[in-house]
């Protein structure tokens, strides 16, 4: 009985060890991944904004000729 009272917590212990370390794992990878989208997105999203103060550029440019 008292190998199964050993035993038992060892066991558990193993359990949440592994479980652990899957976790930790999948968390690096995630932050790896998240990594790689945003240097891929980057250009797009300068690309987008670039676009958006080019059109802010015009509509101010064309409210200044329709005052003056």
């Amino acid at each position: 009985m008292l190998v199964v009272w050993i035993a038992v917590p060892v066991l558990c212990l193993v359990v949440l060890g592994v479980l652990a370390h899957g976790l930790l794992g999948a968390f690096q990878r995630l932050g790896r991944e998240l990594e790689a989208a945003e240097r891929d997105a980057r250009p797009v999203l300068e690309q987008a904004q670039a676009t958006a103060a080019r059109a802010a550029e015009l509509q101010a440019g064309g409210r200044q000729a329709d005052a003056g």
